[in-house]
């Protein structure tokens, strides 16, 4: 049994205009639209990110703004550096910002959007070639490697790369959105902005996948959500994941 990722929650104080500033700056769609939920996808047809490989936005109202840097992350792909540059300057134009996070002299621009969530322009690599807008999203943590075993096995896919304090996760799809873990020293201080959705394959126990995933060390989480039906966890480091409904 596993679950597969299904989309990127990100939190926004104007959930619309959020993301519409994401479908423009990725030349996605807005696809479902309602006070409580607006979702972006590369297409009408939409899909799921285990199923696409392509990762769906989904963009929840929140009452309180953005702060200090999110500790998950949308690293976006381009496949050349004048490719790399007309996006960074897209983002810019439709109300994103350059953004400093101590990163010093590196390939990647970072930026922010609107609300001031981080995200990297990255500069072509070959281990995204053929990827569509989203590369990675990418979670800060302690210890990638140990983290990287949770989510191995919560979602069943593979290790794809390494690096010092670098662990990158896909499925078999190479041209999937990855997730990423990446070390850094401050330990988890706030509630992200950004988390993942998962969810049980249709015929799977929606209980059952969740006891798996605290046995795995993920522990429930009471964030306000109140009566719903998905179950809200953490990771082993803290990160707040959902588990949707068997779908």
């Amino acid at each position: 049994m596993s679950s597969r990722p299904v989309s990127v929650v990100v939190d926004a104080m104007d959930p619309a205009a959020l993301a519409r500033f994401w479908a423009a700056a990725l030349g996605w769609e807005v696809t479902y639209e309602a006070p409580d939920e607006v979702v972006v996808e590369v297409g009408e047809e939409g899909g799921q990110w285990g199923d696409t490989g392509v990762v769906p936005l989904v963009f929840g109202p929140v009452p309180e703004p953005k702060v200090g840097k999110n500790r998950a992350h949308l690293d976006l792909a381009s496949s050349s550096e004048r490719e790399q540059a007309e996006i960074v300057d897209r983002l810019i134009a439709l109300g994103g910002r350059r953004a400093d996070i101590g990163q010093t002299a590196v390939p990647w621009e970072v930026l922010a959007d609107p609300e001031g969530n981080e995200l990297c322009v990255l500069e072509p690599r070959e281990t995204y070639h053929g990827v569509e807008g989203i590369a990675a999203v990418v979670l800060d943590c302690i210890d990638p490697v140990a983290l990287a075993g949770f989510w191995r096995e919560a979602t069943g896919w593979q290790v794809d790369r390494t690096a010092t304090g670098f662990v990158g996760l896909r499925p078999t799809d190479r041209t999937a959105t990855a997730l990423e873990l990446v070390a850094v020293p401050e330990p988890k201080a706030t509630k992200d902005r950004l988390h993942v959705d998962l969810a049980p394959r249709p015929d799977d126990d929606h209980l059952a996948e969740v006891a798996r995933l605290t046995a795995l060390g993920a522990r429930t989480i009471d964030i306000g959500q109140g009566d719903v039906s998905w179950v809200v966890l953490t990771d082993p480091e803290g990160h707040e994941l959902c588990v949707l409904t068997p779908r």
